[in-house]
């Protein structure tokens, strides 16, 4: 038995590692806290909120006494860390929130680890999970590793660095038992859909302008998030205590290539002309400080932990593609805001 509470369970990622957890855990009791901003979406868990071994619990991670209260009435034994402020452009017109969640949120998180664990670490661990953004920017060649040098760029990449150095000096000052993990970009269902994908494949539905940084020249890693999700799993599990772990897609594309790839995907299912919503393509001025290039280099976690990714990018935005389609009810709720009454009829009773 484990009482592992995942922050930012309710969010694009975080929801389908609960799902994953509960689902392949009968045993582990999963705790999931999400403060439900405008990203968290408990219509995302629907299938799995009745399940034993699952609950939830709404918390701010910023709230020093109430994240303390549970950790102790849950018992919890092990962190999962998903919980952040994660989209660019909104750290860019708000850096301060993204200081707050990602660096204050990160710090009374650890801090009520090391104060519920009294320095009993046996069977206990505060998994981190981080970005590739860290990193800073490539050139056209070369990989990050889990060696490379942080260089954050933006004020959403300079938090979660803040918070990646965070969880490394609880773990030496400490002795916390932490891991990290740096994933690349994900794609896949129930993603909030101010994000490139489900942006573009909603536009596209809707015959809407496709807003394209610069000349779309910038390359993105591609994970898809069930395989992130396995990542995980297998790092929570198998990883070696005080280790980083890249997650990456083996997946490069520039921003246009994987535009053009979205619209002949999204036009084939719709019965359109191939290639007829390229004319939605918008070309505007580029973003503040947008990194040329992201790619990562996962074989550490390929040698040491036997994790590769399970699709190829075609096969995984093809499915991305028909989920969305055949979920405009879910997306119609988000984007009208109407998802946010979800938690008020089913929690507030």
């Amino acid at each position: 038995m484990r009482n592992i509470l995942v922050t930012g369970g309710a969010g694009f990622i975080g929801s389908h590692l609960v799902r994953l957890l509960v689902n392949k855990y009968p045993n582990y009791h999963i705790i999931n806290m999400d403060m439900l901003t405008y990203a968290g979406n408990l219509e995302n868990l629907k299938d799995i909120e009745y399940k034993e071994n699952y609950t939830f619990v709404k918390c701010d991670i910023c709230d020093v006494e109430k994240v303390n209260q549970v950790f102790k009435k849950h018992q919890i034994d092990s962190v999962i860390h998903l919980a952040a402020e994660s989209h660019v452009d909104r750290s860019i017109k708000d850096p301060f929130s993204f200081a707050r969640t990602n660096v204050m949120g990160t710090l009374s998180l650890l801090q009520a680890a090391k104060e519920t664990w009294n320095g009993n670490f046996i069977n206990k661990l505060f998994y981190h999970v981080s970005t590739d953004e860290v990193y800073g920017s490539l050139g056209e060649e070369g990989f990050f590793t889990e060696e490379t040098a942080y260089d954050p760029h933006s004020p959403y990449s300079a938090s979660k660095a803040s918070s990646d150095h965070f969880v490394r000096a609880f773990a030496d000052t400490y002795g916390l038992p932490t891991v990290i993990s740096n994933c690349s970009n994900n794609y896949g269902s129930y993603q909030f859909p101010e994000k490139l994908i489900p942006l573009f494949i909603n536009n596209i539905v809707n015959n809407k302008p496709l807003p394209v940084y610069g000349k779309g020249e910038n390359v993105r890693d591609w994970l898809f998030v069930n395989d992130h999700a396995r990542a995980i799993d297998v790092i929570f599990h198998n990883g070696s205590l005080g280790e980083t772990y890249n997650i990456g897609g083996f997946n490069e594309w520039k921003n246009i290539d994987l535009i053009k790839v979205m619209i002949k995907t999204v036009d084939r299912l719709l019965g359109r002309e191939e290639g007829a919503s390229e004319k939605l393509i918008t070309y505007v001025t580029d973003r503040a400080g947008h990194d040329l290039r992201y790619a990562i280099d996962s074989t550490k976690l390929k040698d040491e932990l036997g994790w590769e990714p399970s699709l190829q990018f075609e096969e995984g935005i093809d499915k991305t593609v028909k989920w969305y389609l055949e979920n405009q009810e879910w997306l119609n709720n988000v984007t009208s805001g109407d998802y946010q009454a979800y938690y008020q009829k089913m929690y507030t009773k």
